[in-house]
This record gives structure tokens, sequence and C-alpha cells, in this order.
């Protein structure tokens, strides 16, 4: 017979969820179309209708180490078909920053590296930019030392060059007007409370 796990709820956590991040989640009612809708459910290791479930149960912990919060692609697929208009995918991206605030190490690094060079570009300029993004995140991941040992750059190449031909990415990053890039620091500074 297996051991019983015990659960640890801590009791104000869908609260400071609620509170903090603006977003209700105890109106889910678990009809689970938020997980039937999501397009990336074969990656993760708990559904999107249970990391809901978890935190209305208080389950910090299991929801801050989980990897689903950090596979979310927020395509909002799952805000959208949600009858209670809960913002699932809101709900996601708040618990991402919580579990960066809170030092826990995440599952999968690779994501994580990406996530921070992603919003790190756009701090600094406004917006991304395709050409920078993907050279830095090799960079800061290792992936760009593998790929050198293994001579493995064909196509990042191929893919680059597409991407350029198609004007899908530019050469080099656009600008942003100065009333712009103040909105974006707004945004980002409110997001990370």
């Amino acid at each position: 017979m297996q051991p019983q796990r015990q659960l640890s709820p801590e009791v104000r956590f869908m609260e400071q969820v609620e509170e903090d991040g603006g977003i209700r989640v105890s109106t889910c009612y678990q009809c689970k179309k938020c997980t039937n809708g999501c397009p990336v459910t074969f990656a993760m290791d708990i559904y999107p209708d249970q990391v809901i479930r978890l935190v209305q149960m208080g389950q910090r912990q299991a929801v801050l180490t989980c990897s689903t919060i950090w596979v979310c692609s927020a395509c909002e697929t799952c805000t959208t078909r949600c009858p209670n208009e809960v913002d699932i995918a809101g709900i996601m991206d708040y618990l991402k920053a919580q579990a960066l605030k809170s030092g826990i190490v995440l599952p999968q690094r690779r994501t994580y590296v990406f996530h921070k060079v992603f919003l790190d570009d756009i701090r600094r300029r406004g917006r991304v930019f395709e050409g920078g993004l993907l050279p830095r995140y090799m960079l800061k991941s290792g992936e760009a030392w593998r790929k050198l040992r293994e001579l493995d750059f064909k196509d990042d190449l191929e893919l680059a060059y597409g991407m350029l031909r198609r004007g899908r990415m530019a050469l080099y990053p656009q600008g942003i007007s100065m009333k712009g890039r103040a909105e974006i620091q707004g945004l980002l500074a409110q997001s990370t409370r």
C-alpha cells in the first residue's frame, strides 16, 4: 500500500492570486473546457483545469513547481473557452512571476531561459527583436555551445534565411516611441507586483 501524501494548504493562496493578480479563480467550476481546448496539453505534467483546482485548494508549492505554467504558450484559447470568463492564461503568467519571486527551481531550465531572454528584450527595446532573441537564448541556455561542438547550425541558418527572405525578421531592431516604451514599462511593472 502506498503511503498517503499529506496536503498542507496555504489557505490564503487563492485570495492572494485573486487580489494581487486581479484574476477570479473561485468562479471556476471545473468544466474542463480550458484543458480540452489547450493545444499544448501533450507537454504538460498537469492540465490547466488541475492548476486552477490546486490554486483553489491552496496548493501553492505544487502549482509553482509544476512545468505546466512554463509550457503554457499564452495563446488564450483556454480563457476564450471559459464559460465563467476565468483568465486562465493570466493566472499562468501570474504563477510564473510568483515562481520566479519565490526562487523556485524550475523543472525546465531552457523554458525559463527563453522566458527571461524574451522579457529582457521587451524591457530593453519595447518589443522583441527576433534576430537577437534566438542568439541570446542559445548562448544563455548553452545550446550554442552544443551546436558548435556538433556543427549543427544548418537548420537554424535555413530558418533565419527563410524568415529574412519573407520579411518575417528584420536585420536590425526597430525603434519604438518613448511614449510606447513608457507604457510597456508600466505594464511590466504592474505584472511583476
